[in-house]
């Protein structure tokens, strides 16, 4: 970690805790700044708060008072689920208060390189490929994952020296608030339609993606997706080198898939059918990391072992179990209607799948070709349980079933499974009308899935 004197005695306020906000302010404390910190949550229920106030930071907890802004704050650092609607984000810009995010934080203070990787879907895949990737094949230091990942960038930064590599999932709300931050190779996946409650527009939402290049320079690295219009577009805005991925084979300056294999510019890597993980989403997610390995100097051999081993991100299309020849899939981190269709692009075999969750306004219409050539039976959770049924009722799916929960579901989609098919939860939904995030709901799948197995052999 650099040793950066410009927040000595500096009045910052960290709002909103969680992971990142507790690991913002303890590097805050020990930067030598003047920390407080400010939760919605109440004191007695605020575990974090109350570990804070014992190391000797100011807490505030309970609400976002409005009189906290008159206190002389020189910084916030916004926790990224906070949005700008928020009273007291809009009053400290209206105080000319400069806010930014626990990434950028983490940025000013990083020793060694930043690679940043952003997209609508395949961020954490990608992100978890390219550490793996960088970390096998260097002949110094290591690289760490970072960032929207679940590991807090100010945790690691502090453990990194120069010659180490901070490979950093960056969500559009940790962009959004960008002033400083640059990595060295900024990768974006793909954007679609996500978060726009929150965003405010799409137009909003592709701006904060975007942000993810916005201070680099002719000396960087730009790895963007190829395979649409719009995105081959949106590389024009970038002054960082140009790095294009295609899985349509739609430039051979970057990698691509031609055939059946996977290719870095002239040099063939391997077969597409050798990646262990299944679907297309996951040849795009291995080309992204093909490209950064390649520019960051990896070798072929070391991707190839990578990409023949790496058996996905828990959560991601993760594979849990075979089980009387059905093969179940944990997919909870499918939060949008573009990612569940990844999902069941994935698989020829018929499905039985698991979905629904927050209603955020939409229906699913989009969904109806994929529930038609996939689908043979769905069981619907949550809020948008009626709407994902009007669209499987237009796919002409046989079987449509409620339940409760994931608990519950589980089950219900083994009764209407036969022999080779596939179990997937694949929610296409937020979970927040249900659980407190989406690694809770996959947790419940996953057990809900060895309940079964172990009650069947009993």
């Amino acid at each position: 970690m650099k040793d950066i004197t410009n927040y000595r005695d500096k009045k910052v306020l960290v709002l909103g805790l969680a992971k990142s906000g507790v690991s913002a302010a303890k590097l805050l404390q020990k930067l030598g700044a003047l920390v407080t910190v400010n939760d919605a949550k109440p004191f007695d229920e605020n575990p974090d708060a109350q570990e804070l106030l014992e190391n000797g930071i100011k807490v505030v907890t309970g609400g976002h008072p409005l009189t906290l802004l008159d206190e002389g704050f020189e910084l916030i650092v916004k926790n990224p689920g906070i949005p700008y609607t928020n009273p007291i984000v809009k009053g400290a810009l209206e105080k000319e208060i400069p806010i930014i995010s626990e990434p950028e934080l983490a940025y000013q203070a990083l020793s060694g390189e930043m690679i940043g990787i952003t997209g609508s879907n395949g961020k954490t895949t990608t992100t978890t490929l390219i550490q793996l990737m960088l970390d096998k094949d260097r002949q110094a230091g290591h690289a760490f994952l970072a960032g929207n990942i679940g590991i807090p960038a100010t945790t690691v930064v502090q453990k990194l020296h120069a010659e180490d590599t901070m490979v950093t999932e960056l969500s559009s709300f940790m962009l959004a608030s960008v002033t400083t931050l640059k990595p060295h190779i900024a990768v974006i996946t793909n954007i679609f339609s996500n978060h726009l409650d929150w965003h405010g527009s799409r137009e909003n939402y592709v701006r904060d993606k975007m942000h993810i290049t916005k201070n680099q320079t002719a000396d960087d690295y730009f790895v963007i997706n190829w395979d649409n219009p719009e995105w081959q577009q949106l590389s024009k805005q970038t002054k960082a080198q140009v790095v294009p991925f295609s899985r349509k084979d739609l430039s051979e300056k970057g990698a691509y898939q031609r055939g059946e294999f996977l290719y870095f510019r002239d040099e063939k890597i391997m077969a597409a059918e050798d990646i262990k993980v299944p679907g297309v989403q996951n040849i795009e997610n291995a080309l992204a990391a093909i490209a950064v390995a390649k520019v960051s100097g990896c070798s072929t051999e070391a991707i190839i072992e990578v990409l023949k081993t790496f058996s996905g991100v828990k959560h991601r299309v993760q594979y849990v179990t075979t089980f009387e020849k059905r093969v179940f899939y944990n997919d909870s981190k499918a939060t949008d209607i573009e990612a569940t269709q990844v999902a069941l692009r994935s698989f020829k075999q018929p499905i039985v799948l698991i979905a629904g969750g927050l209603d955020r306004g939409y229906t699913f219409e989009k969904l109806v070709p994929d529930f038609k050539d996939h689908v043979k039976a769905i069981v619907l959770i949550g809020e948008t349980a009626h709407l994902l049924a009007d669209a499987a009722k237009k796919a002409e799916v046989p079987v449509i079933k409620s339940a409760n929960k994931v608990a519950d579901a589980v089950p219900l989609a083994y009764q209407l499974s036969n022999p080779g098919d596939i179990v997937l939860l694949s929610p296409a939904n937020a979970s927040w009308d249900q659980y407190k995030n989406f690694e809770i709901r996959g947790d419940e799948f996953i057990t809900a899935v060895n309940k079964l197995q172990n009650g069947k052999k009993a």
